[in-house]
């Protein structure tokens, strides 16, 4: 494998991390509110969360490159203050990846937290419970397949992610050249040997991956039982 495939490779695992550990700080308190919400507003912010689930990743990946450009307000901005741009920067990946991302840790929170709320959460209010102890030490601990689903559904996204990440990225070495752009780039020069070699580690990790989960949902299960 070639230094700069080895590069790809870090840096997809870094993105994924850093977007995985970002998901869990935004979606938690997002799906708890979902979850216990009963504003009208609840189904508009549904469907804002689902959206990347529907819209192509190259129509998400435009309007993000229009709205990190130098040229707008949250592109200026940036620009002004840190020096660099968003578009086809580092940066601008993670805060792409977590947009796209975003339902894939939603989703599992809120419904492991619409499985514990109720009932539970009001026994924990009738002991004078404060709603973040009743959060951290009732509904929290009972939503760990929740958490667990939710890290690694953004993480393995955030691996596979395509569209996104050439619209917003690029293809810039050791900046914004991940894993899946440097297959896309193997196969179109027919270096089909280096494409398999990145596909096959991806295939192997997520499948690994997936089978810890599904392995412990099973014992989780069993001991719930």
């Amino acid at each position: 494998m070639t230094a700069p495939d080895l590069s790809a490779l870090w840096l997809t695992f870094r993105l994924a991390f850093l977007v995985t550990v970002i998901l869990l700080l935004i979606a938690t308190p997002l799906a708890w509110w979902l979850a216990n919400t009963r504003t009208r507003l609840k189904p508009a912010v549904e469907a804002i969360v689902a959206l990347p689930l529907v819209l192509p990743p190259t129509v998400l990946g435009f309007y993000l490159l229009i709205l990190f450009n130098p040229n707008s307000a949250i592109g200026g901005f940036w620009l002004s203050v840190t020096g660099d741009t968003l578009s086809f920067s580092f940066t601008g990946l993670v805060i792409a990846s977590v947009i796209y991302s975003l339902p894939f840790a939603v989703q599992p929170l809120q419904a492991a937290f619409e499985s514990v709320a109720g009932a539970l959460m009001e026994a924990a209010a009738s002991l004078r419970a404060s709603p973040l102890d009743a959060f951290l030490t009732v509904a929290a601990p009972l939503s760990v397949r929740g958490f667990l689903t939710a890290a690694v559904l953004s993480f393995a996204h955030t691996l596979g992610e395509f569209g996104v990440v050439l619209m917003v990225g690029g293809a810039i070495p050791g900046e914004t050249r991940v894993v899946s752009i440097a297959i896309y780039e193997h196969v179109e020069t027919l270096r089909y040997g280096e494409a398999h070699a990145l596909s096959l580690i991806l295939l192997a990790f997520s499948f690994f991956v997936l089978m810890l989960v599904y392995v412990f949902n099973r014992r989780h299960r069993v001991h719930v039982h």
